[in-house]
Formats: C-alpha cells, structure tokens, sequence
C-alpha cells in the first residue's frame, strides 16, 4: 500500500469551533492541553476563525475533547454547535419534561414493590425499602452497563473519585448491580445499607459541587441512554438513597 494513503486512513482529521481564545498564549495552552490525550497526532489552532483542525489515530469523541478543556475559558464544539454527549448547553431547556423517565422508572419500582409487599400477610417496611433500593439499583445499572464507556465519559465530568482516576467509572455500575443484588436478601441489608451510605455519599459530593458551580453536565444516573441535565432531581436520587439506608440501619 502507498505510505501516503496508508496515513490517510490510518489518521483521522477533523475540524471543532473553540471559542475563549484571546492571545497566541491561549492558542498555545489549548494546543498543549489537547495534544496530551491519548490518540492525538497533530493540533493546528486559528485563533482568527476560532477553529481547531486536530488528527488523531483512533476515534476521540467531541464531548472527550470538550470535557479536557473543563476548567479554562476555553470551549470546543463541533462547527454546529451541537449538544455534547456528558455535557448540557447554556441553551438547553430544563424542565420536569425532561426527567420523565426517572420519573417514570420511579413509579414503577415504588408501585410494584409496594404490591408486592400488600399481598403477603404482614407488611414489613424495611423488606420494602430492601426490595425498593433492589429495583433503583438493578434498574438504574442496567441503563450504565448498555454503554459503559459513554457513562464513564459523562460520570467523569462532576464524580470526585471518577474525576481523578477514570477506571472508577468502569467499575461504578458493577457496584451498583451488586448493590441491587445485595438488597434482594433481607440478611445482607446491614451491609448493603452501609456500602450504599459510602458509595452514594461519594457520589453526592460531586453533583453538590456541580450544582454550587452551576456547571452544565449531563447527569449520568441513566448512563448515555437518555441526556439528562445534572440538577437538584440528581441530588435527590443520590440523598433518598442514603436516608433510606440511614434509617434501614437504625431500624435493624
């Protein structure tokens, strides 16, 4: 095969719109932060159009470029500006509209484990609450295992743990599924409950520092099946969890 056209299809360039840049410093900071992620071959900036035409050897998607330059004054898009997978633009709507499917996914476990509980001849609140926790984290893990690298992307962006050591997002929906799993058997439910304090915690300071900073991440709690906006809907799924499991562990 001839050198040239090997390198054509070997290499992949694509042109992304970065605005922020306002001196040959920026241009040469944007360029060092980009050409540092793994895959990058070149980076040539022009600062004048505000485009950057970057190579690269292996897929790197838009919302990975975009999320390396969190925390600067720099922002990447592709040229049509579209909504980035983990990330929420200024200009997207927020409404209740939008959470329909937690909403919906919470009904359903609530309803059904509720029935479940009525037709056997004691109601026994903490079986419920076992059985409820079950369902959020079967369900909730399974929409994170359908693209895992995706959730890993979008859960990097606000999770502390995720943030500093990347793999953590690999691993968080196998945490999940065993929390479910760990919840279908009332004997474990002193250390589920306590494992699902620790975790949910963690978890939780993340979307509390997002929310104080007003950052607009996509939420990552149903993985990249659905894009919903990091709110306080984020936060109250992550604090039901941990008082639910409080007051599993007093009532014990």
């Amino acid at each position: 095969m001839n050198v040239d056209l090997y390198h054509k299809f070997k290499d992949m360039t694509h042109t992304y719109k970065i605005t922020g840049m306002t001196c040959d410093n920026c241009v040469t900071k944007v360029k060092k932060i980009l050409s540092k992620i793994d895959g990058i071959t070149n980076v040539e900036i022009n600062r004048s159009k505000e485009e950057a035409e970057i190579t690269m050897s292996k897929h790197i998607s838009t919302s990975e470029l975009a999320l390396s330059l969190q925390g600067t004054n720099y922002v990447l898009t592709d040229l049509n500006n579209e909504v980035l997978n983990g990330l929420v633009s200024e200009t997207e709507e927020v409404s209740l509209k939008s959470y329909l499917p937690i909403f919906l996914i919470f009904g359903y476990i609530t309803t059904i484990t509720l029935v479940v509980e009525l037709l056997k001849e004691q109601f026994i609140l903490t079986n419920w609450m076992g059985n409820f926790m079950a369902g959020f984290f079967l369900v909730f893990s399974f929409f994170k295992l359908l693209d895992i690298p995706a959730f890993a992307m979008s859960y990097s962006s606000y999770d502390i743990i995720a943030k500093k050591v990347y793999a953590y997002g690999y691993i968080y929906p196998f945490i999940e599924l065993l929390l479910g799993v760990s919840f279908l058997f009332p004997h474990l439910h002193f250390w589920s409950s306590l494992a699902t304090i620790i975790v949910m915690s963690i978890s939780l300071i993340g979307v509390i520092q997002s929310l104080v900073r007003k950052s607009k991440f996509q939420c990552a709690c149903l993985g990249a099946v659905f894009k919903l906006p990091l709110s306080k809907i984020t936060f109250f799924e992550d604090a039901l969890m941990i008082l639910m499991s409080v007051f599993t562990l007093l009532i014990l």
